[in-house]
């Protein structure tokens, strides 16, 4: 752990290392649409990781850096947990469960308004057992029946948990509380990032993902689970304006044809919208390029997923 804490500092360009009570790692993991990058992206208190209704939405371990004067807490927001289907899917369960393993603190985040099933119990197990202390939250408390809440909590009271509390992320409901539980847990330590931090994400890879999430956004069915963004160039100009030009990846000639659209029109609409987004995330003006190629079958072609940098390091 202390190499690859030594690898994050790095990555983000380092800072002066200062003492602080607690520095560490808290692995977010749980089932697919639990509400991890919605948890995530308030208790750093910026967008860290895209959001959307639909699973698989995150795909890679996303680094969210809080830090204060007296802590340092990185939260890795992890792919959700399913049975995996293709190669693509098959990496990113690898990747949840590596995560969990090389951390301080584990925080499995159920959705309370769908209520807590046997299978989150029988995984919230697994990941109790490994030995790293595990914390549970119970998500979306503003939305849960108030009827279900208790049995929520008896049966995650079944897991082993060191500790278990309701949240409401999109409500801010106990969230500073399960920020002063998960440091009962952190060590003592010094800061691991660059205090000026909030993400070990580039700016590109950014987005890329703000890309993705207008299209998980806008599309039904398979479509957007197939789909994939390549971004060719990201640079700047001298008066200030970003120059984009990235590739949106798509398995099938008739998913080509959705995303385009008639006349074009719905890649246009889906540009607009991801070049606004871009546009407030870097605060600036954007000059976006979009194309669609197919790529078919690449969610099961290592040397795609290696090309598209599933697995590798931003």
């Amino acid at each position: 752990r202390r190499n690859d804490r030594a690898r994050r500092k790095n990555h983000v360009g380092g800072g002066d290392r200062k003492e602080i009570m607690k520095s560490g790692t808290v692995a977010v993991v749980g089932r697919s649409n639990a509400g991890k990058s919605t948890l995530v992206n308030v208790l750093v208190g910026e967008k860290i990781s895209i959001t959307s209704p639909k699973p698989q939405t995150t795909r890679d371990r996303i680094y969210g850096v809080l830090t204060t004067e007296d802590y340092q807490i990185a939260f890795e927001d992890t792919p959700g947990l399913y049975k995996a289907k293709n190669a693509l899917n098959s990496r990113m369960q690898r990747e949840a469960v590596s995560t969990a393993k090389d951390c301080d603190v584990i925080l499995f985040v159920v959705d309370g308004h769908a209520g807590v099933t046997e299978e989150d119990v029988a995984t919230a197990k697994k990941y109790c057992s490994l030995g790293v202390p595990t914390v549970i939250a119970i998500s979306k408390t503003d939305i849960t029946d108030k009827n279900r809440l208790p049995e929520n909590l008896l049966a995650m009271s079944e897991t082993g948990a060191d500790e278990i509390i309701p949240v409401s992320a999109r409500k801010g409901k106990n969230v500073k509380e399960l920020i002063t539980v998960l440091l009962k847990y952190m060590p003592d330590g010094e800061y691991v990032f660059n205090p000026d931090a909030v993400s070990d994400k580039s700016e590109k890879f950014m987005v890329g993902e703000l890309m993705r999430e207008k299209i998980l956004l806008k599309y039904e069915k398979e479509i957007p689970h197939g789909v994939a963004v390549v971004v060719n160039e990201f640079s700047r100009r001298g008066n200030g304006i970003y120059d984009i030009d990235l590739d949106i990846i798509c398995e099938k000639p008739n998913h080509k044809a959705i995303i385009i659209g008639k006349g074009g029109q719905a890649l246009k609409e889906v540009s607009s919208f991801a070049r606004e987004s871009m546009e407030k995330f870097l605060g600036a003006k954007v000059y976006l390029k979009t194309y669609v190629k197919v790529k078919e079958n690449w969610r099961d072609r290592a040397d795609l997923l290696d090309q598209y940098g599933y697995g590798k390091k931003d």
